[in-house]
């Protein structure tokens, strides 16, 4: 296992009884990410056990408040735990804004410094790199409100060598790395041997798709090509067609759609209106496109 995701929220606008409002976190490689943050957040981090200290990024997808009231309130409780290292805030540039107010108004003087990472929600670009996984942002369709979907991927393995071909033909350490890095290799006389005799078949790099809240589009798809575990949002199943494109949302049915074009492994739903008391009817909606669809609870963890 190297990524897990935990689902903290599920609900759409409003919390219930059995649902609070979007969160999710991505644990991968021993990373922590925190995606959206709706109210109460903290809490649910401290009852399914994730350590809310260790997080480091944290990713807004928009500035709805279900997406991101919860996040004033994690910041000052990391304060009150003498937080020192950085927090790092992936949003829209108003995020900033309304952060730095809401600690000056509330007289909060952090320990911590909080670096604020401005999102361009009119395009797809690369927004968090490390050595071993980077995140994308790509533009949803949302109303008039800036929203981004997020990809996480693992970043690619290098390639295993053939060590008895290698040194039979007796290549050079200096080509190793290349061939690692998947170039053929051209030996003193200009022959050319092709990377796949040898190399080993690389080794599959996880990958994780956060899209929510939007209208159906297929816009992202080539982004989110082949991706291991899809979180699409499913604000109405099929009854609700003509509101999901009122309130510019999505219905199960077209979370299915769009995991099926991706090619993706497995979808995931959440984001569920509160008219709904009961998620059968999201997967038998989506499973007639997507036999892998799930509806998702609070406290549900994916690893892959």
């Amino acid at each position: 296992m190297e990524f897990e995701l935990s689902i903290l929220g599920s609900s759409s606008a409003v919390p219930t009884s059995l649902r609070n409002t979007t969160a999710q976190v991505l644990k991968a490689f021993e990373r922590f990410f925190l995606i959206d943050c709706g109210e109460g957040t903290q809490r649910q981090m401290r009852i399914y056990k994730i350590p809310f200290e260790r997080i480091n990024n944290i990713f807004i997808s928009h500035l709805h408040g279900d997406h991101c009231y919860g996040l004033i309130a994690l910041i000052s409780s990391l304060g009150l735990k003498n937080r020192t290292s950085p927090l790092h805030i992936y949003a829209h540039r108003k995020l900033e804004k309304i952060i730095n107010c809401q600690l000056d108004l509330l007289n909060v003087r952090l320990p911590y410094e909080i670096v604020f990472h401005e999102i361009d929600n009119t395009k797809t670009e690369v927004i968090y790199e490390d050595k071993r996984i980077y995140v994308t942002a790509f533009p949803l369709k949302h109303r008039d409100i800036p929203t981004s979907g997020f990809l996480f991927k693992e970043k690619e393995h290098l390639l295993n060598l053939k060590k008895d071909i290698v040194e039979a033909l007796e290549i050079p350490i200096a080509w190793r790395p290349r061939i690692a890095r998947g170039e053929d290799y051209i030996d003193s006389d200009g022959k050319v041997y092709e990377n796949n005799i040898l190399t080993h078949t690389r080794k599959h790099s996880k990958s994780f798709a956060f899209c929510s809240d939007t209208a159906f589009t297929e816009k992202f798809i080539d982004t989110i090509k082949d991706v291991d575990l899809l979180y699409h949002e499913a604000t109405y199943a099929n009854d609700n067609k003509d509101l999901a494109k009122k309130y510019y949302h999505s219905t199960a049915e077209q979370a299915a759609i769009i995991a099926k074009k991706a090619g993706a492994k497995k979808l995931i739903m959440g984001h569920f209106s509160t008219r709904y008391k009961k998620t059968k009817m999201f997967e038998d909606d989506a499973r007639a496109i997507f036999k892998e669809s799930y509806a998702v609870n609070d406290g549900d963890k994916f690893s892959f």
